[in-house]
Formats: structure tokens, sequence, C-alpha cells
């Protein structure tokens, strides 16, 4: 079991009897304190979502969660549920609309590297690609001359994430997408 100094980002703990994902860590060092760093963590509960921050001394220990990432790729939505496929065993997994809404706006049928996160044999989240490739649905014309580095302007992608471009990308165009920052990276 991990003290909390030895815990990192997108760890998964169980805490106060549920399994939270560690989202940012924050380490301090009072003044005044005989030794000790302090963590301040954020952290999501893998099932409902809930935020919470909490501070640990660097010699509290926490236990790990036990997650299994699966490969899978998006298969179809059905109402509010969508279903993803095992990318190995074919297995489905269902997660429903609201527990992956922020994720929805970056998958596309062909999203690749996407991993379903299951505890206890259950699906609960899913885990992204650091980057993704979508295509743009909607964004103003393209200005001749504009640079790569210049002005930008918003575009939407067929799945409702809008993004900041440079003015020379057009509508149609395929683009990469940090999603950690959700910023337009290149074009593909």
């Amino acid at each position: 079991m991990p003290r909390a100094s030895e815990i990192k980002k997108n760890s998964a703990v169980e805490y106060q009897g549920s399994v939270y994902f560690v989202k940012d860590i924050e380490r301090s060092v009072p003044q005044g304190r005989a030794g000790g760093s302090l963590y301040r963590m954020r952290m999501y509960d893998v099932v409902t979502g809930h935020k919470i921050d909490e501070t640990f001394k660097d010699t509290d220990v926490l236990n790990l969660a036990d997650l299994v990432r699966r490969p899978a790729t998006f298969s179809y939505s059905d109402g509010e549920e969508y279903v993803f496929m095992d990318s190995e065993d074919f297995s489905q997994y269902s997660l429903n609309r609201e527990a992956i809404a922020d994720e929805l706006l970056f998958i596309s049928e062909d999203t690749q590297g996407v991993m379903v996160i299951l505890v206890d044999e259950s699906p609960v989240a899913l885990a992204l690609p650091p980057t993704v490739e979508l295509d743009i649905e909607d964004t103003d014309p393209s200005v001749k001359g504009g640079s790569a580095t210049a002005r930008t302007k918003p575009a939407r992608m067929a799945t409702g994430l809008v993004v900041q471009v440079p003015e020379h990308i057009s509508t149609g165009d395929r683009i990469r997408i940090n999603v950690e920052e959700r910023k337009f990276l290149s074009r593909v």
C-alpha cells in the first residue's frame, strides 16, 4: 500500500468506501512544521463523478483500487446508453450518457485508443488517448494567406466539441486535438 507521497495523477484509490480517480495533486511544505509535506488531491468518484478535495500527510497510507482497463471501440448508442466493444474478446460494455458526457465529445466511430475502466467487472468510466483525430463539421471560411500561427477561430466537430483553430483551417478538414487541454495540435 503506497503512501500519499507515492500516489501519481490518474491513479485510482479506495477512500471512504468508494473508488476515486486522482485528477490533480498539489504538494505543499508548510513553514514551521517538523518535516512532512502535505498533498492536496482532487479526486472524482469513478461511479458518480462526484468531486472531492482531500489533504493527506506524506506518510498517510492509501489503498490503490483494483481497476481493469480494457481496450475498446465505440459500437453504437441506444437512447441514453452507449455501447463499447472490447477490442480483444469482443464483449460489450454499456455506459450511461451522463457518466461519460465529457468523453463523448472526443469519440467518433473511428477513434482509436479508448479504454473502458472496470471496477469489479462492471464498466464505470472511459479513459481517452492523449490525442484524438476529428473532422471539422463547421467553421468560418478559411482566410487566404492566413498564417498557421496567427489568429484563431472556433471550429465545431461532428461530436459537438468546439476548439479554436488557425484561420487557414476549413470545414471538412481532419485535425488532431490534445484531449486534456482541448486544444488544436495539427491538421491530419
